[in-house]
């Protein structure tokens, strides 16, 4: 069995998660022992599941998004040959955390999926962090829905994530971390993602 580390990354509801999933469930069929890990922070569909936008879902290990929360699975996830991570951006960055990954995926194969940017279109640092040492990174872009004036969708490659609150672009003094679907947020390209600083 191969060892290393994969990421998948890209903005909301370009497919990071089904994507995971489906590898996942690639490995599991082939007969490997497959774990996958989410943040107790995301309990946007369901609490000890990870599903993805589209519907697809696995059973999931729900840990403190942070280095102590998977070292106190460390054993369990040593137990099997791929170990998934879902929503990784949420993970309190530490040095001890990207050394833990590393390590693990020194000895079994490790994917992780995450948001590269925030809602104000910075990098999120543990992804940041950990991004280099991947051997494998694939990069994946929604479509931007951005309408115009004239009822138009953009249409165009989205590698943003928009967050909107009440119908407006949400202002960047907003909190970084706001778990949410299609009623916060929407995936643009980098011409239609708007950031106020204020309220305009």
């Amino acid at each position: 069995m191969a060892s290393g580390l994969r990421m998948i990354v890209g903005p909301m509801f370009s497919g990071k998660t089904t994507e995971l999933l489906r590898v996942l469930r690639k490995y599991a069929i082939a007969g490997y022992s497959v774990v996958l890990v989410k943040p107790s922070t995301d309990a946007r569909y369901a609490v000890n599941k990870v599903v993805s936008h589209d519907g697809l879902e696995m059973d999931a290990l729900v840990v403190e998004p942070r280095f102590t929360g998977l070292a106190k699975v460390s054993k369990l996830l040593y137990e099997h040959n791929v170990v998934g991570i879902d929503e990784f951006q949420f993970f309190e960055y530490t040095p001890d955390l990207i050394k833990f990954i590393l390590d693990l995926s020194n000895e079994r194969l490790v994917i992780i999926a995450a948001l590269n940017l925030d809602f104000r279109g910075e990098p999120w640092e543990v992804v940041k962090e950990i991004l280099p040492y991947a051997e494998d990174v694939k990069v994946l872009r929604a479509v931007c829905t951005y309408i115009d004036e004239q009822r138009r969708k953009c249409g165009r490659p989205a590698s943003r994530t928009q967050r909107l609150l009440d119908g407006r672009p949400a202002p960047y003094g907003s909190p970084r971390v706001m778990v949410g679907g299609r009623e916060s947020y929407e995936a643009r390209c980098r011409k239609h993602h708007i950031v106020p600083r204020d309220w305009e």
